[in-house]
């Protein structure tokens, strides 16, 4: 009834999941393309999607559209119209509110016809569009098409361990890549249960959810993870997850005590998963029947060919040998690869090489064919000769018993090159002093040698990170240097 085409772009800002995952659905039925966005951005970073995504329909609510859209909706030529889901009392009607050029959900819901004919989509048609951030440019639109969800489905049931009909939570937001593939689309393909939460992170909360709605299997993030260290034992002692029998995690790499902490406190350990925006679906996983190795990646998904590559010297070379580092290189197509970055295909181009995807993220493989995260490529730290991955780094020092969360960087060294710094937030109980500061970098030194532990440690309530949970390095360097802080449209509110 709104004339929406085939490929139009539909876009979703909202808190409000019921109302999103309608819109999400009925969007893909129609044909058109969803985005969704983070319900928490700004006008600006609001605008600079839409617009390079030329949004035709806006899904939000009235607090969002008067607060965030209204002002910047005359820089929003393509937006044809906005659609408001009411919040509160939902017998309220919006018309009420008199918010002039805008159409309510439930009134537009129903004016309609109870049949429709879903629209036959080709797998290489456009279905899903979403924003990977840059560093200091503007965020990247990465197209999926609908044969995407081949992926979604088939990960789900290997890699989730979906059954049907099963209690599943993805406590992604919707407006992450993981909320959409893993939050909605896989899932209900497979048949699973849906566990829907609005509310902001609340440890308790969360752990009650698990526990009275008999969580089968729960995806969910390192950070989420680390904030339950942080909160210590004690906090998940009075709750029984009595339903609970696989654990997943994904947004950044896990380490190896959040692996053996889950084991210990939650009653299973947490399998961790790879993959980016681009990928969109998992690439490298831990399968529930694996031998987990703390720490690592895992293998790759069956069906998925994963390399690592060496591009020295502008070269291309696969390396052959064990225990060396390279760029995590996945031999192409598969279902969910992405088809674009939206106006960018230069860019889109520059991620290809020699019939790869070249993922910019280091990694090394054992004999046993583990694959263990190094960190990405423009993180490595090159001190004395020696290349230094963060993410090594912070996994030792969350060995240490008082720290919750390590971020690690490079500080430039005239002697040097670089020097390793790491910023540490504590667990509950410990308090920052020059003592313990010291005490942690001896642990360091006494696990990784002098070369690679930290010289400098710097004691943080909490590390910047996105609000998929990724430590943001280059927030930290460039706070620290004193260097534009780039796009921060998806830094996490405190």
């Amino acid at each position: 009834s709104l004339g929406i085409k085939r490929g139009d772009k539909v876009f979703a800002l909202s808190g409000r999941l019921p109302g999103l995952y309608v819109s999400a659905l009925g969007t893909l039925r129609h044909g058109a393309v969803f985005s969704s966005l983070f319900s928490a951005f700004g006008p600006d970073p609001i605008a600079t999607r839409m617009t390079i995504g030329k949004a035709k329909v806006l899904v939000t609510t009235a607090d969002l559209y008067e607060t965030k859209v209204a002002g910047i909706r005359d820089k929003l030529p393509d937006l044809k119209h906005v659609i408001l889901l009411r919040e509160g009392d939902a017998s309220t009607a919006l018309s009420d509110r008199q918010i002039a050029s805008t159409i309510d959900f439930d009134d537009l819901l129903a004016s309609q016809s109870d049949s429709y004919v879903t629209q036959a989509t080709p797998a290489d048609t456009p279905a899903l569009l979403h924003f990977t951030s840059g560093t200091t440019g503007k965020p990247k639109g990465a197209q999926h098409v609908h044969g995407a969800i081949v992926a979604h489905y088939a990960t789900s049931r290997a890699v989730l361990d979906l059954k049907d009909a099963e209690i599943f939570w993805c406590t992604a937001d919707p407006g992450w890549v993981t909320g959409v593939s893993y939050g909605i689309l896989g899932p209900l393909a497979c048949g699973a249960t849906l566990i829907v939460d609005e509310d902001e992170f609340d440890l308790e909360r969360w752990y009650s959810i698990v526990q009275d709605q008999r969580v089968a299997v729960w995806y969910t993030a390192p950070t989420a993870i680390r904030m339950m260290m942080k909160a210590g034992a004690d906090a998940v002692k009075p709750f029984k997850f009595t339903a609970l029998r696989h654990m997943c995690s994904v947004g950044e790499p896990l380490n190896a005590e959040a692996v053996l902490w889950t084991q210990q406190n939650i009653g299973l350990p947490a399998h961790d998963t790879w993959w980016q925006t681009e990928t969109g679906a998992m690439m490298i996983v831990n399968f529930a029947s694996m031998d987990i190795k703390p720490g690592s990646m895992g293998k790759a998904v069956p069906g998925i060919e994963v390399e690592l590559a060496d591009r020295s010297g502008g070269g291309f070379q696969i390396i052959k040998e064990t225990d060396k580092e390279g760029e995590i290189a996945i031999k192409t197509p598969w279902p969910s690869m992405f088809v674009t970055y939206l106006g960018e295909e230069e860019r889109y181009r520059k991620c290809f090489s020699n019939g790869y995807y070249l993922a910019g993220d280091l990694a090394k493989r054992d004999a046993d064919g583990y694959l263990w995260f190094i960190g990405r490529a423009d993180d490595v730290i090159k001190s004395s000769g020696h290349l230094i991955g963060p993410f090594e780094v912070e996994s030792v020092l969350m060995e240490h018993h008082a720290v919750a969360e390590a971020g690690v960087i490079g500080v430039p060294d005239d002697v040097a090159g670089e020097l390793v710094k790491a910023f540490v937030s504590l667990r509950k109980g410990f308090t920052a002093s020059e003592e313990l500061g010291d005490e942690i970098r001896g642990h360091a030194r006494a696990r990784l040698g002098a070369a690679v532990a930290p010289r400098e440690i710097q004691f943080m309530d909490n590390l910047p990170r996105t609000r998929s949970g990724k430590i943001m390095r280059r927030l930290l360097k460039a706070r620290e240097l004193g260097l534009p802080e780039g796009d921060l449209s998806t830094l996490e509110k405190p």
